[in-house]
């Protein structure tokens, strides 16, 4: 993700000393965390089956990107429509309903002879439940660790996801070497199946939210008051915006390189394991406030040299370094997280998450289209210097916000 540009005129003071080990024990953060785990091994599996299928079956760059990242768009109906589910007063029952819904979409990915219309279809379908779940999963997060940190869990679950990643990514591509899409997609749903176990055994439902009764117009009223503050404003368009251009970039690769795709994949994700790891871990939150600028650069600079044709060990290393800028959400998330009222803290992360995965769909269905007329390493370098602009354009137009957070209706 995407770091800030809204940087509060005085730095977050320093999160205590509290390591990793201390937040696993913790049963429902553990328990948040193998499920969040299992979910991305599966959903790492499945797209990067589907992307293959469809480029094989079409062999179009655009048709591929979207295929990969197409689950993307509908996260934003989710935020726009019953994202108040987050904050109900029954946040277990919620989660675990929503994974067995992705479970069932995952598991009709697996079934033989789907047509790709069809398929686009589940797409969508996952997407919408995907981003209720985030939502309801982290609002849990904000609830099951202290605010203090916060920011070291979301930057384990990052950790874990650019590990997932990496050997979901390689994993797949060995795994299409011998078997076909459809058995991947088995695999994916076994393992969609046992993050929904794990959480359904390890999250106690909660009983200190108030009743509230989610729906649309509550999720309206919440979204009007998030989107009425410039500093909120200006922190999701960093968190959106320059990230999903980079991530179009990414959906280029099979087109790209498509023997060396799975590495190239698996080098960003390397990248993000260890940038999440030294930011989250190893810097105080001042210090994460003051390195996010730089972050975000790093984040699109390095494709930059995709224009240039590069051999593949140049690529990997530039892919490898770019993945360690996206680790400029973290003090971004902690900014957002400090203006949220806690009555409503799983709707707006869960604001925050869906329009970030929409916008990586959008920056894949861009990076496909501008691959059309363009060739993908010129396709790609063009998506970095946009995102790049996008950065240094934000940082200049935005400007200290000294009013007290949004009143947001928590009724």
């Amino acid at each position: 993700m995407p770091s800030s540009t809204a940087e509060p005129t005085t730095p977050p003071t320093a999160s205590p000393a509290t390591g990793y080990r201390s937040l696993l024990r913790n049963r429902e953060f553990a328990g948040l965390y193998a499920g969040f785990t299992l979910t991305v091994a599966a959903s790492t599996l499945s797209g990067f089956a589907l992307g293959s299928l469809v480029n094989h079956q079409t062999e179009s760059p655009f048709l591929t990107a979207v295929s990969m990242y197409g689950a993307t768009f509908a996260t934003v109906l989710g935020a726009l429509t019953l994202m108040s589910v987050a904050d109900g007063n029954r946040p277990r029952r919620t989660l675990v309903t929503l994974q067995g819904a992705s479970l069932v979409g995952v598991a009709a990915q697996a079934v033989p002879g789907v047509p790709l219309a069809v398929r686009f279809g589940l797409l969508l379908v996952l997407g919408f439940f995907q981003s209720l779940g985030t939502g309801a999963r982290m609002g849990l997060l904000a609830e099951v660790v202290p605010t203090s940190t916060y920011a070291l869990a979301r930057s384990l679950m990052n950790i874990t996801s650019g590990g997932t990643a990496i050997l979901g990514y390689a994993i797949g591509a060995a795994l299409l070497r011998h078997l076909g899409p459809q058995e991947v997609f088995v695999i994916a749903v076994a393992l969609t199946g046992l993050g929904l176990g794990v959480v359904a055994a390890t999250i106690r439902e909660r009983s200190v939210r108030p009743a509230r009764r989610p729906g649309l117009r509550r999720t309206w009223a919440t979204n009007t008051a998030l989107f009425s503050r410039k500093r909120q404003r200006v922190l999701l368009l960093n968190l959106w915006v320059p990230n999903g251009l980079i991530v179009g970039c990414e959906a280029l690769f099979i087109s790209y390189a498509p023997q060396h795709a799975g590495a190239f994949l698996a080098a960003g994700s390397a990248g993000m394991l260890l940038g999440d790891l030294a930011v989250g871990r190893l810097l105080t939150a001042a210090q994460r406030h003051r390195c996010a600028f730089a972050l975000r650069l790093l984040l699109a600079a390095p494709y930059l040299l995709f224009a240039f044709q590069p051999p593949v060990p140049v690529v990997m290393a530039a892919v490898f370094v770019s993945g360690a800028g996206f680790a400029a959400t973290l003090p971004l998330q902690e900014q957002l997280l400090a203006l949220t009222p806690d009555p409503v803290r799983g709707q707006v992360q869960g604001v925050e998450s869906a329009g970030r995965m929409t916008w990586q769909g959008i920056g894949a269905a861009i990076g496909g289209g501008v691959a059309t007329y363009l060739t993908p390493g010129a396709s790609i370098a063009a998506l970095a210097v946009v995102s790049v602009a996008v950065t240094l354009a934000s940082r200049a137009c935005s400007g200290p916000d000294s009013e007290r957070p949004p009143a947001v209706d928590a009724q």
